[in-house]
């Protein structure tokens, strides 16, 4: 048998993985299936974006893991037999995704940016490297090949895009009893914002040499209609910051009109959350730090001088 399967734990990031997976379905001809939890939206958008099968997750209790599904799907697309399993590159469809793998004994590509079929058919993949100063092709030779996509790495299938679409809808049994329960949930501190979705971007990096300076660079951010953002030291060694401000390999891609490093150095894990960026702009008092090969428009300079002067200009203009 032939096909794609698609598991993500929210409608967007299905929405998302619909797009590749639509793709590869049409190319091979075989039915595209995706897995989602019972409370993630109306079956009838995902057969309107493309899917022919959609196959319900149903509720568990509370203190039962994502992972209590593992022996029921491994048995599912075992019966299937697909040629791809396209999984949401969460912290949980990472952990899904590896166990599932290791009960199919098959191969696992994370984090990929792109796949397509070559000539042959193959599955060929590419994904970061070398902290992203290289991208790694790789094609998993066993069956079904599997990956991981980061979210917003596809835009998301139309949910409308074929109105009046029918598939078929099936739900999975509740399954066996989890050995893995949740004992507690402690809230991890994270910011309301999401810079993900933000048009301006203000990132501060290790020039910024005290917490409460943080201020400077939110009102540089307010003034400019944009969201705070940092380098990986500030959230997860000073922990000035949330880490889902964090930006780079270790932390959220941010696609920005304007992406504005204020004390950034520029190392290539940071930049590799910046890719997507229209316009990069630098304020660093050392001329050789690496953002300036990556910067657009670049200030050598103090940041607790060029800052105040930046936030008084952006007020004027805009009035």
């Amino acid at each position: 048998m032939a096909g794609i399967w698609i598991f993500a734990e929210e409608k967007e990031l299905v929405l998302e993985l619909l797009t590749p997976g639509g793709e590869l379905a049409a190319r091979q001809g075989g039915k595209l299936t995706i897995v989602v939890p019972e409370a993630e939206g109306d079956p009838a958008d995902y057969f309107a974006a493309g899917a022919d099968e959609v196959v319900l997750l149903s509720p568990l209790a509370e203190d039962v893991t994502l992972g209590a599904w593992l022996p029921v799907l491994a048995g599912e697309i075992r019966a299937a037999d697909p040629e791809a399993v396209l999984l949401a590159a969460t912290s949980r469809g990472k952990e899904i995704a590896a166990r599932l793998a290791a009960r199919l004994e098959t191969g696992l590509a994370s984090n990929c940016l792109s796949l397509a079929a070559d000539a042959d058919g193959t599955l060929v993949m590419e994904r970061l490297a070398y902290g992203g100063a290289a991208l790694q092709r790789v094609a998993v030779m066993g069956r079904p090949v599997m990956a991981t996509i980061p979210p917003r790495t596809f835009p998301p299938a139309a949910a409308a895009a074929i109105p009046g679409r029918e598939g078929s809808v099936r739900t999975l049994p509740p399954p066996p009893a989890d050995t893995v329960r949740v004992v507690a949930r402690k809230e991890k501190e994270r910011s309301a914002q999401d810079i993900t979705a933000a048009k301006t971007v203000v990132c501060v990096g290790r020039g910024l040499e005290k917490r409460e300076d943080l201020e400077l660079a939110r009102q540089l951010a307010a003034a400019l209609g944009g969201e705070i953002g940092c380098t990986r030291p500030i959230s997860e060694e000073l922990h000035w910051l949330p880490d889902n401000l964090c930006i780079g390999l270790s932390g959220v891609q941010v696609k920005p009109e304007l992406y504005l490093g204020l004390g950034v150095s520029g190392q290539i894990q940071h930049l590799t959350g910046l890719r997507g960026a229209r316009l990069i702009c630098a304020v660093n008092r050392d001329p050789n730090a690496p953002i300036f090969l990556a910067a657009d428009l670049g200030i050598i300079g103090d940041l607790y001088e060029v800052t105040p002067k930046l936030i008084e200009e952006v007020k004027k203009i805009r009035g």
